[in-house]
């Protein structure tokens, strides 16, 4: 709000607001959202360099220490195959990371450029799309990728194409509603007057005003993307061994609980802290990005 000075009767515009300050301030005053940067951290760190932090190759074993128990030569033992899960564990934090952002990045690209497109232009485009994200919502996302999985095979690109086609129309649904809202503003209906092209209005205008709370969405959906690739994985048709992945880890061990119980609570705790850590980081970018906040040092 802007103060009027009483001695010179002239309004006085209020101070800059560093914009980067004020993002910092709400990002980092909450501890939980430091907790997951310092996690995700240390995953992309175990996943950028894991040939030198793992022990051993993940991939090959030896039978002789098969089922070990934890050791200084094994922290965290062996699986049935002899192979170190210390090292498929960091292994598998780089098929987390590369399943999660490709496919992630992948989905939202597509799902923006849908729903902006058709909430732009509305309409037989606006019918059309929104009623195909609607086909694919009447199914459950881990449903969706389940049968798309069963029909392309195992692997982590068909893993990768099937979860990004299940989460696609979250992302069109969330950007059709924003571009519907942006559109009806003064400014675009100004833009528009002035002949400014469609291309142009969507591109410098609507799309700006609508990326905040879709990093926010990419950066919750991170999370559900890795659980649900360990849970195609602990099912069998994601990614199979000798592959490292945290879901078939989980898989191989539950059956040695009582003698193993390391071999499923370690990538078990690894997914449950990564999600935890995504959430958190995006519960405080949906803060940070809040515009309610603008001005607030």
């Amino acid at each position: 709000m802007q103060d009027v000075n009483t001695e010179t009767g002239f309004i006085e515009a209020p101070p800059r607001v560093n914009e980067w300050r004020r993002f910092s301030r709400v990002f980092f005053q909450r501890k939980l959202v430091i907790f997951g940067l310092v996690v995700l951290t240390l995953m992309v760190i175990s996943a950028i360099f894991a040939p030198w932090l793992a022990p051993y190759d993940p991939y090959v074993g030896n039978l002789d220490d098969s089922l070990a128990q934890p050791s200084w030569k094994y922290l965290l033992g062996t699986d049935i195959g002899g192979r170190d899960t210390l090292s498929r564990l960091i292994y598998g934090a780089r098929t987390a990371l590369i399943v999660g952002f490709v496919t992630t990045v992948s989905a939202a690209i597509v799902g923006t450029v849908l729903g902006l497109v058709a909430g732009f232009f509305g309409g037989i485009i606006n019918m059309v799309i929104m009623r195909a994200m609607d086909a694919l919502m009447g199914f459950p996302m881990l449903l969706l990728a389940l049968l798309i999985s069963a029909v392309l095979g195992s692997g982590i690109q068909n893993v990768i194409i099937a979860l990004s086609v299940a989460t696609l129309p979250g992302y069109a649904r969330v950007m059709h509603g924003l571009t519907l809202s942006v559109r009806e503003n003064d400014y675009i209906m100004a833009e528009r007057a002035m002949g400014a092209n469609n291309l142009r209005t969507m591109l410098s205008h609507i799309l700006p005003n609508t990326l905040p709370p879709m990093i926010v969405l990419v950066t919750l959906q991170l999370g559900t993307i890795i659980l649900a690739e360990a849970g195609l994985s602990f099912l069998g048709i994601g990614i199979r061994p000798p592959g490292a992945a945290w879901g078939s880890m989980v898989y191989d061990g539950y059956r040695f609980l009582i003698s193993n119980p390391l071999l499923s609570f370690a990538p078990g705790l690894a997914i449950m802290l990564v999600v935890f850590a995504f959430n958190m980081v995006g519960d405080g970018l949906r803060d940070a990005l809040d515009p309610r906040l603008r001005g607030i040092l």
